[in-house]
């Protein structure tokens, strides 16, 4: 089963060091992204299921929730039972008033 927590629930685990993968585009991930954010757009998990091969949790998010989800099942079929989905994205963290940093 795929985790799944809120945005506000993420703020503490980054503080702390978690692993966040961020499955948008390029041109949005540059656009804005959350501060430390790995980009590996969905289009491309299929090549890079090992960069999500991670000792602890790995955090999943995308602009709302949908696409990091897909992302989670997808990789859930190659036995990375670690994932967790990060439900209101990208578009929730700004809402908290959280930072974002723009480029790669």
């Amino acid at each position: 089963m795929i985790g799944e927590i809120s945005v506000s629930e993420l703020e503490p685990l980054l503080a702390s060091g978690a692993l966040l993968i961020d499955v948008r585009e390029s041109d949005e991930f540059a656009a804005g992204h959350v501060p430390s954010a790995i980009s590996i757009p969905l289009s491309t998990v299929h090549d890079r299921v090992d960069e999500f091969r991670h000792a602890g949790t790995v955090y999943v998010i995308c602009q709302v929730g949908g696409r990091s989800m897909r992302a989670c099942q997808y990789l859930a079929d190659f036995d990375i039972d670690n994932l967790v989905n990060i439900a209101g994205g990208t578009t929730g963290w700004i809402a908290l008033g959280n930072t974002v940093v723009a480029g790669e």
